[in-house]
């Protein structure tokens, strides 16, 4: 079978800093993320740090766009 993924990578350098981001936004809600596979954590947690990630970079973007 053919793989029809479409999510193509639009900045492949841009990985390191979201998975950077990541950890320290997990550290910062309380959940502990260990290098690799962390399908074992609740998705709960998954949301905590996939939200709280998405509040930090549109509070970044409007910072941005108020100081121009």
């Amino acid at each position: 079978m053919a793989n029809n993924n479409s999510n193509k990578k639009l900045v492949p350098e841009a990985m390191n800093a979201l998975d950077r981001f990541k950890y320290e936004v997990a550290s910062e809600v309380g959940v502990n993320l260990k290098d690799g596979y962390n399908g074992d954590i609740s998705a709960r947690d998954a949301g905590r740090i996939g939200g709280n990630m998405v509040k930090k970079m549109i509070q970044q973007v409007e910072n941005n766009m108020i100081n121009r």
